[in-house]
C-alpha cells in the first residue's frame, strides 16, 4: 500500500497589491514620480529625426536634477506609455518640436487645444496625445496641458540636435523649471497663457 502523505500543507501566497500603473510604468522607466503631485512634464518626439527628438533631450537634462513634486516621463513616440501618466495628471507641460513659421531655433509656448494643422502654430505630436486620450479613456476628465515647443532646423535621420536647436536647449530647460514652479506656487490655478512667449534664441 502507498505510504499516506498525509494532509498537505495549504500554499501559502502573499496577497499582490493593487495595481499601480503609473507606479510600476516610472519604476520600469527609471523615472522621478511624486505620489502627491498631479504635476506632469512629459518629453514626446522622435529621438532619431534629430530635432524632432528635442523633448527627450529635454527630458534626459531634468533628470540630472529632478524637480521635487513632479512626475518627468520620455514619451517619444509611444503613445500607449503615457495615458497612464496622463489620465492621473491636472497639470501637463509637454516639450516639442513645433512648427511655428519662425527661425529655426525660436521657443513657444502655448495651450495645446490652441494648436493644430491650420494654426500658426503646430506641435507634432501633442494632438496625437489629446486624441489617444480622448479615445481611450472618455470617461476620464483631460488635463491641462501646455506646450513648450522648439522650431526644428532639420526632421532628417540622425541622433543629435541640429546646432539652432541645441543652442536652444538650455532655454528650453530653464522655462520647463520656471514654468512648474509658477504652477506650484499658484498652487495649481490655471497659469495665464495671455503672454505667451516666443523667444528667439540667438
Amino acid at each position: 500500500m502507498p505510504k499516506s502523505e498525509g494532509n498537505p500543507k495549504p500554499e501559502t501566497r502573499n496577497p499582490k497589491p493593487a495595481a499601480q500603473p503609473s507606479h510600476f510604468g516610472a519604476r520600469s522607466l527609471g523615472l522621478q514620480i511624486s505620489d502627491s503631485s498631479p504635476i506632469l512634464l512629459a518629453g514626446v518626439g522622435n529621438e532619431l529625426l534629430t530635432d524632432d527628438g528635442i523633448g527627450m533631450h529635454v527630458i534626459r537634462q531634468l533628470e540630472k536634477q529632478p524637480i521635487p513634486g513632479v512626475t518627468l516621463i520620455p514619451i517619444g513616440t509611444d503613445v500607449l506609455r503615457g495615458l497612464p501618466f496622463l489620465e492621473a495628471a491636472r497639470r501637463v507641460l509637454l516639450i516639442d518640436a513645433v512648427h511655428g513659421g519662425q527661425p529655426p531655433g525660436t521657443v513657444y509656448v502655448f495651450d495645446s487645444s490652441d494648436c493644430g494643422p491650420r494654426t500658426p502654430r503646430h506641435s507634432l505630436h501633442s494632438m496625437g496625445l489629446r486624441e489617444a486620450l480622448r479615445m481611450l479613456s472618455p470617461a476620464c476628465a483631460p488635463p491641462i496641458m501646455t506646450v513648450i515647443g522648439v522650431e526644428p532646423a532639420s526632421l532628417s535621420y540622425g541622433m543629435a540636435l541640429s546646432p539652432l536647436v541645441q543652442a536652444a536647449l538650455p532655454q528650453v530647460v530653464a522655462l520647463a523649471r520656471q514654468t512648474v514652479w509658477a504652477w506650484m506656487r499658484d498652487e495649481m490655478t490655471p497659469v495665464p497663457l495671455t503672454a505667451r512667449a516666443e523667444l528667439k534664441t540667438a
